[in-house]
């Protein structure tokens, strides 16, 4: 077909939906002007996009003489993608238009307590329920829908969509929730990421690490991984395993993800709060280990309570000799830290900035995520619309 007036056309077609994706409603004069396209073309070219329901016209435009011309416009409810971020704890949706809008996001609780085949059907089925119900109340039905992406806490093999592993509270469910699996249950176009590469994407495209040219995103809660991007592209790997930081070793040989983790932390806590308590029986740390979560742990530190500053000061340590490592071989412009326990900047980013300026040779600016719980829907989100727009410019080129 290349090189048919079809396909010239369909080229037009999508070079006039750029421009308008990119500057609003516009006449037909002005994106003639624009594009370079000639009046005749792009009004064969718009009526043509009116068709399929991709431009809308709306208004007009406000001319200094003569009679107004109507506007143009990029129809960005034409469809819908979601964006589904599969947790260890909680399930989180958002249903975006295809301008990236935000018009519905939910949170639900994991499904706990089950295993296997039974626990995967049961989540697949709760998802299942939980996008009809979204959809229904938003007025939509599924053919609105042209694509899902999922961010999941594993390893997803990026030829086959298969899991390879996944964090510690999900496994056995490796097989439910690949890509195949996923695609049985779910009428649309379906796309599984790893969750921390999506929060990277998500933080790059409209968070704190907006346009970086190099930059990591540092995901620490349940599990503990890493997103890096350059130039605006996902590292990726041999098996997709860049980013894996479970797997790097601290002192005396300790997996990181065994060490940072929530669980990490916790065992950290309790044995320095065993310790204190054998050192002085009435220090009144009681209460903080009998009741102790890594929530608690840090409201501890914001109120100064002595025995939690030492301990995240300790933490911040070997959450350190992890990003010195990463800042070594990569020499990052910036690294972003999220998840339940990177999320608190403000405890962790001071110990941590003090170590690094004292002993980083490279040494990169540290914040944390701006999207916060949101990163890993906001980056599937952004993959669900990237495949989406390609499919649209596709079909037109068919």
């Amino acid at each position: 077909m290349a090189g048919t007036p079809q396909y010239i056309r369909n080229l037009n077609e999508n070079l006039i939906m750029d421009a308008l994706i990119a500057s609003g409603a516009m006449s037909r004069a002005d994106i003639s002007r624009q594009t370079g396209l000639s009046k005749p073309t792009v009004s064969s070219a718009i009526e043509h996009l009116i068709e399929r329901n991709l431009v809308l016209e709306t208004g007009r435009a406000d001319n200094a003489q003569g009679r107004k011309a109507t506007l143009i416009q990029f129809n960005e409810t034409a469809y819908y993608v979601c964006g589904i971020d599969i947790g260890a704890t909680r399930i989180r949706i958002a249903l975006s238009d295809l301008n990236g809008g935000i018009k519905d996001y939910r949170t639900y609780p994991m499904l706990s307590g089950q295993r296997g085949d039974r626990a995967g059907m049961a989540i697949l089925d709760v998802l299942r329920g939980h996008m009809d119900e979204l959809l229904t109340e938003n007025q939509l039905s599924w053919n609105q829908i042209q694509c899902i992406g999922f961010g999941i806490p594993a390893v997803v093999l990026p030829e086959s969509g298969d899991i390879d592993r996944i964090v510690a509270p999900l496994e056995g469910l490796e097989k439910l929730l690949s890509l195949e699996s996923l695609s049985g249950v779910f009428p649309c176009e379906v796309i599984l990421e790893n969750d921390v590469n999506l929060a990277a994407l998500g933080e790059y495209r409209g968070g704190a690490a907006a346009e970086s040219n190099l930059f990591v995103f540092f995901s620490i809660g349940t599990g503990t991984g890493a997103g890096i991007m350059v130039s605006g592209q996902l590292l990726r790997g041999l098996g997709g395993l860049t980013g894996e930081l479970a797997e790097m070793l601290l002192e005396e040989g300790r997996r990181l993800e065994d060490v940072l983790s929530a669980d990490g932390l916790m065992e950290l806590a309790r044995r320095q709060l065993h310790a204190s308590l054998l050192e002085d029986p009435d220090s009144g740390i009681e209460d903080l280990r009998k009741h102790l979560t890594p929530e608690k742990l840090f409201e501890a530190a914001r109120s100064g309570e002595t025995q939690a500053v030492q301990i995240l000061k300790q933490y911040s340590q070997m959450i350190a000799s992890a990003l010195r490592h990463i800042c070594v071989v990569l020499a990052p412009h910036l690294i972003v830290l999220g998840g339940g326990i990177g999320g608190n900047g403000d405890v962790l980013l001071p110990f941590l900035r003090q170590i690094i300026s004292e002993q980083f040779p490279a040494q990169p600016e540290l914040i944390c995520s701006e999207l916060g719980e949101r990163a890993v829907v906001t980056g599937a989100v952004q993959v669900a619309l990237q495949q989406t727009m390609l499919n649209l410019q596709q079909e037109a080129l068919e």
